[in-house]
């Protein structure tokens, strides 16, 4: 479990980047984090594995106190893959930089080469493996990234913004592997802009503004709440533009639905077919 306590945090006093920020987020959940920039997510993010420490309030994973444990405990637990894959690559080529992180979790060569080949394997990556990762495009370098932080099977997994440079297929694989990860058990959360990644993959969704959580919620009833996503510089999902165009013709389908099940059970009641 996650448990941040009325955190806040300013960078060398002068940009507040988190104002008193609260939630809990519960072991096996699958959550998105959204928000207009610098609404504080990614800082929000650096203090789920200690690269960020509150100068007021408390983080809490699985119970300890965070400011008690070191980075590297705590990403034992917690893996966090950023926005840019350059802010995390280093070494020259994939196979190392997937088996650096094992290694200095104590894995034994033998173990630490098979999970790198399962990992490359599961991200279409297996015929890169020799390859340096900065000579490869940005959608890759991203997925290198996360096949390091994936390795390593933490408990919890965050990703900072894991659909930007990847297109309509990589993105509906790394859905799967995500909603996988989460049926096994692990705690999945991605701080996102991408809307509709979120409404299709995402049952709970924690909207930001200023620093502090603004709506806390089913992603049904967040993305279709016009207050929120006003108050958090967010449009509205497509498929609730298309319930609201229903709404219109048919006023007994609401016009607050934002999942693609809840439009075609709506339509079907309509049409005598519910």
């Amino acid at each position: 479990m996650i448990l941040i306590e009325d955190v806040h945090f300013s960078y060398e006093g002068i940009y507040t980047a988190l104002n008193g920020a609260s939630l809990q987020i519960d072991r096996g959940e699958r959550v998105a984090i959204m928000g207009a920039n610098g609404a504080g997510k990614t800082t929000l993010l650096k203090h789920l594995n200690g690269l960020l420490r509150p100068q007021m309030g408390r983080v809490f994973i699985d119970g300890r106190d965070a400011s008690e444990q070191s980075v590297a405990e705590i990403s034992r637990v917690v893996g966090l893959v950023w926005q840019n894959p350059d802010h995390q690559l280093f070494l020259e080529s994939v196979r190392k930089e997937v088996i650096f992180g094992l290694k200095n979790l104590g894995f034994t060569s033998e173990e630490a080469d098979e999970r790198c080949e399962r990992t490359l394997n599961s991200l279409g990556l297996e015929g890169f493996a020799e390859r340096s990762p900065f000579a490869l495009s940005g959608g890759e370098r991203k997925r290198v990234a996360l096949a390091s932080v994936l390795a390593t099977e933490p408990h919890v997994l965050a990703l900072d913004e894991p659909t930007i440079g990847q297109d309509a297929k990589q993105k509906e694989n790394l859905a799967e592997m995500l909603v996988d990860m989460n049926k096994s058990g692990r705690t999945v959360i991605v701080v996102t802009h991408d809307i509709e990644f979120v409404v299709e993959h995402f049952p709970r969704t924690i909207t930001m503004a200023n620093g502090r959580v603004v709506s806390d919620g089913t992603t049904s009833s967040v993305l279709s709440n016009d207050q929120v996503l006003d108050e958090c510089s967010l449009t509205p999902p497509q498929l609730t533009l298309a319930a609201r165009a229903l709404n219109e013709r048919f006023p007994e389908i609401s016009d607050r639905l934002s999942l693609l099940k809840e439009v075609e059970n709506a339509v079907a009641e309509v049409l005598g077919g519910g």
